[in-house]
């Protein structure tokens, strides 16, 4: 058949299709469909759709190849596909419970370095202001500081020793926030527990300066307030 043959010939099935509403089988499209639907297939298709931001289309692709061929290895790199998703989707919660699923499942896998990473970032990504509930970075750092003891090489441990401070950092501000709070409304046994805490625990974060300034300031009206009272 020539070129301009086959042209003509497509071309005709195109309107038959059309005209049919039928589906019409080719030989080289049930190729086709057979290559998608092996695990390699499916986890090249998930990848593209996550790398094109498609996260729900690429978690039910790595579930797929998760579920269809539980024994191939790629099931395994399909779960943290499926974690992933949900992370660069947003979807935090559900990303940290299947990392967390990953690290029941696989305790000696190479990758647990990066999952246990990832958990920490779950949390650290719904840290809100520093006047809110601080459970969340409290949460955070202990995840990083756990991958940092247990997998001091890696280099996910690195990035942890970074979060960590990051962290602290946060932890700090909101510890300074409350002190501050106190000593603005003459609190100053309180403030001074708050900023105590934070010179203690929250050390060389870039907070040392003005905590050990109200510190000092604070123990200065504690003691003209009990002078007063003599």
């Amino acid at each position: 058949m020539t070129t301009r043959n086959k042209r003509l010939f497509l071309a005709v099935l195109a309107v038959l299709f059309l005209l049919s509403g039928c589906k019409i089988w080719l030989p080289w499209t049930k190729k086709v469909e057979m290559a998608r639907a092996t695990p390699e297939g499916l986890y090249q298709q998930g990848l593209q759709e996550f790398q094109d931001k498609n996260f729900k289309r690429s978690i039910e692709l790595f579930q797929r190849v998760k579920e269809e061929y539980p024994l191939s290895t790629l099931a395994i790199m399909a779960e943290i596909g499926i974690a992933d998703s949900y992370f660069s989707g947003k979807q935090y919660r559900e990303a940290r419970l299947t990392y967390s699923e990953f690290l029941n499942l696989h305790p000696t896998n190479e990758n647990l370095p990066y999952v246990m990473y990832q958990i920490g970032m779950c949390h650290y990504s719904e840290i809100t202001t520093i006047d809110r509930d601080e459970s969340e970075a409290l949460k955070a750092l202990k995840e990083f500081e756990r991958l940092s003891a247990r997998f001091p090489g890696s280099k996910f441990a690195v990035m942890a020793e970074k979060m960590i401070r990051d962290c602290k950092k946060t932890l700090g501000d909101h510890e300074f926030h409350v002190g501050e709070f106190y000593f603005k409304n003459n609190e100053y046994r309180a403030a001074l527990r708050r900023f105590e805490k934070i010179s203690k625990e929250y050390a060389n974060v870039g907070l040392d300066y003005k905590v050990n300034f109200f510190i000092a300031e604070t123990k200065r009206r504690i003691a003209e307030a009990d002078a007063k009272k003599k």
